[in-house]
């Protein structure tokens, strides 16, 4: 059953607004995948704050073209699927390259970050990056660990004295505690 023109340009504005709000798409080709598959591949692109569409490749030349991607010739070719990133592109790519691992239907195609495309092992290196909240930690401990070697040399000069002086009190109490035992 054809669509309206109306229609296709409904769902190409669509595709056009998830283009520009996604930081990174993954381009997949999905033939032979179950609805329940898809289903659950859905619900992990979901959690990491993407979404995961199917993508008829008329309408998604034009509505790329109109977003200013270059489209390569294989991204629009075939069942076309494509993740976008809402949140974390590292975590949407890990999602859909660890469904595609255990999945014999489910192919990675290439993909897009920050409007530029990248080819499939592109994608599976975004997909073995830490997750943003891990890369945020580990620059939070780089940043803070100069200043926490720095208090801790700025506090040794204070605690060698003040071990010197628990010494010398102790060697001073001593004979103090002994006479006061015997």
């Amino acid at each position: 059953m054809a669509i309206s023109k109306e229609r296709k340009q409904e769902v190409v504005n669509q595709y056009i607004e998830w283009a520009n709000k996604s930081q990174a798409m993954v381009v997949t080709q999905y033939t032979g995948l179950t609805m329940k598959q898809l289903d659950e591949l859905r619900a992990k692109v979901r959690a990491t704050g993407g979404e995961f569409h199917v993508v008829k490749n008329t309408l998604g030349q034009v509505a790329f073209k109109e977003a200013g991607l270059e489209t390569p010739e294989k991204f629009l070719e075939g069942s076309t699927a494509i993740a976008f990133a809402f949140e974390d592109a590292a975590a949407l790519a890990k999602a859909v390259s660890d469904f595609a691992r255990t999945s014999e239907f489910l192919k990675v195609k290439g993909g897009y970050l920050n409007k530029a495309a990248i080819s499939a092992e592109s994608v599976q290196a975004l997909a073995d990056l830490p997750p943003l909240p891990v890369v945020r930690a580990q620059l939070l401990g780089t940043l803070v660990a100069p200043a926490t070697r720095l208090a801790r040399v700025l506090a040794e000069p204070g605690r060698q004295v003040a071990a010197v002086v628990k010494a010398f009190a102790d060697r001073e109490g001593a004979p103090a505690a002994a006479e006061a035992a015997a």
